[in-house]
């Protein structure tokens, strides 16, 4: 057994079929299932059963299945405190960012990062903020970059503020909101609650939803072609400068913000990468 059959016997638990699990792994279904055999036949147990309803695995397979997530862990402890036991800067990075911040940011972090640091690998997780900060708070990832006013118990620091805007192709009057066909977007539930209160304050009636997407990217592309307005964090339309956009204001007339904060736990800088790593993201302008 090495890291490599854990990883199988961790994404067939996951996926529970041959055939997405092979595509993850990137290698064969006959060569999947050939390591399966074998490594049914290293422990001498039958590992999974195979039929209409796709792999099932067997106690002893599920007995494997689950303690190959901490064998994974170790192998990866045990790869990083090897790196780190001289002072240059090598390993691997992991990384939890939202789709939006992947999408549009960190590229040019990495590849900035990797200018300096060209040893260094990266791990990236995607998810919505609440699924960024479990990654980091079960350490899953090194860092976290996470939008919103999470609560978080260790070390962190706010990257940046983003106004929120309502977007629209042309110009609309704001009171008039209600009667208007609006686009929604999948998203974290804080940033949901600040969009339902400020309405709340503002209108009796509910919005007029036409449409609800699954990611901000797709909303926005919904904006730019008329369908209706959205509202959304301005660094959405950064590059649509012919995009009308109108800044929510609390009753008070301050602008509400979404901030993003970089998570981390403090134990994690002993790593001389995540140190490296945390020390750039706090110097360079994102």
């Amino acid at each position: 057994m090495d890291e490599r059959d854990w990883k199988i016997l961790e994404v067939l638990y996951e996926q529970k079929n041959i055939t997405k699990s092979a595509e993850i792994l990137f290698i064969s279904q006959p060569a999947l299932t050939k390591r399966v055999m074998q490594i049914e036949e290293h422990f001498g147990v039958k590992i999974v059963d195979r039929g209409i309803r796709g792999v099932q695995f067997t106690p002893q397979g599920e007995y494997l299945a689950q303690r190959a997530a901490e064998v994974l862990t170790l192998y990866r402890e045990i790869k990083e405190d090897v790196s780190n036991m001289n002072d240059e800067i090598v390993g691997t990075l992991r990384i939890g960012v939202t789709q939006f911040f992947g999408k549009y940011k960190l590229p040019g972090i990495i590849q900035r990062f990797s200018e300096l640091y060209p040893k260094v690998s990266f791990h990236v997780e995607t998810g919505v903020s609440k699924e960024i900060f479990n990654l980091t708070y079960n350490n899953h990832v090194h860092v976290g970059f996470v939008r919103g006013d999470y609560s978080w118990p260790d070390q962190k620091f706010l990257l940046f503020q983003e106004n929120i805007v309502i977007a629209s192709k042309s110009a609309i009057d704001i009171d008039d909101l209600p009667n208007l066909p609006r686009i929604d977007f999948e998203t974290d539930h804080l940033f949901k609650a600040l969009m339902d209160n400020w309405w709340n304050n503002h209108f009796s009636k509910p919005p007029n939803i036409l449409m609800k997407v699954d990611r901000g990217d797709t909303c926005r592309e919904m904006v730019t072609r008329g369908i209706g307005y959205a509202i959304m964090p301005n660094l959405f339309l950064q590059d649509l400068p012919y995009i009308n956009q109108i800044p929510l204001k609390n009753r008070d007339g301050i602008p509400l913000t979404r901030p993003t904060w970089v998570f981390y736990h403090e134990n994690s800088l002993v790593q001389n990468v995540v140190k490296a790593f945390i020390d750039f993201i706090k110097e360079t302008s994102i």
